[in-house]
């Protein structure tokens, strides 16, 4: 089933549009919607077989009638950190309000994980302000660098934003870190530092 174009005839009204955990049936949609956006990079392509293995991470929003409207999934890290990924409306519900109620429940979802941290990267940084998010470097998250970013085809080229929305994380390190010291991290991640927000 294919993205729907958006057309003022068939957009579903998002003012009583709710948000729910999601459930394996839901799996489908997102993985169309995702990757409906995978192709110019504005989001990181995704197998079906990942989304059902992560689907317990998304939360849907949905019209009244139960049309699935959008979704954002919130990735663990550790009580230090979690991310904000995946978070995308279809076209004919943008403007009304779904992404802000899935950000707001990713958002009280991490608050009651007790993570101190939440993260994310954007090329709308506008849109996170309003929610508390601040522009940082990127090499302040070795967690996303070495989740995504080492195998993102634009490693050398990203023009995302990082953003955080509390303290600047600190690694959790519980045993022997599987992250090298942040001296290194920098060494590597040299050519990662973030572009400036537009």
């Amino acid at each position: 089933m294919p993205v729907s174009e958006s057309t003022s005839s068939s957009r579903p009204r998002v003012g009583g549009a709710t948000v729910r955990k999601a459930k394996l049936p839901d799996a489908v949609n997102i993985f169309e919607l995702v990757n409906s956006l995978s192709g110019d990079g504005t989001l990181l392509r995704r197998s079906y077989a990942e989304i059902c293995e992560n689907v317990r991470d998304f939360t849907v929003a949905e019209s009244e009638s139960g049309v699935f409207l959008g979704c954002g999934a919130l990735h663990l890290y550790g009580p230090h950190l979690a991310e904000v990924r995946s978070i995308v409306v279809k076209p004919e519900a943008k403007g009304q309000g779904a992404g802000g109620k899935l950000l707001r429940a990713l958002l009280d979802e991490a608050e009651d994980q007790g993570v101190t941290s939440v993260c994310l990267f954007t090329r709308i940084p506008d849109f996170f302000f309003h929610f508390g998010f601040r522009v940082v470097d990127r090499t302040v998250l070795p967690d996303k660098i070495y989740k995504d970013c080492q195998t993102c085809p634009r490693l050398y080229a990203c023009d995302e934003v990082a953003m955080v929305r509390g303290p600047v994380p600190k690694v959790a390190v519980l045993g022997p870190s599987k992250f090298p010291a942040p001296e290194l991290v920098k060494l590597q991640a040299g050519s990662l530092t973030s572009t400036p927000a537009k």
